[in-house]
């Protein structure tokens, strides 16, 4: 399974729901970035994205972009062979 990287923060719903929507879909370990507790993660985060807001969600080396993006992606059925494509 691709690695899931997750930029967040604490009190992020949408974060929330992002993490509850991969883990129905199996994955078993997101590494999350807290933007709110390291603030230069949250510039990285810009740099590598282009957006300010959370989540942020990489799987793999694709940025998927934000929950609905997510949401969507999962909706087309492209968000299982993408974890799955190693």
């Amino acid at each position: 399974m691709n690695k899931v990287l997750m930029y967040s923060t604490g009190i992020c719903p949408y974060c929330v729901m992002a993490e509850r929507l991969l883990t129905q879909r199996g994955v078993d370990a997101i590494e999350k970035i807290r933007v709110d507790l390291e603030p230069n993660r949250r510039e990285e985060m810009m740099q590598k994205t282009g957006r300010r807001t959370v989540p942020q969600i990489y799987i793999g080396d694709t940025h998927v972009g934000g929950y609905d993006d997510l949401a969507a992606l999962d909706r087309a059925g492209g968000l299982v062979p993408l974890l799955e494509n190693q």
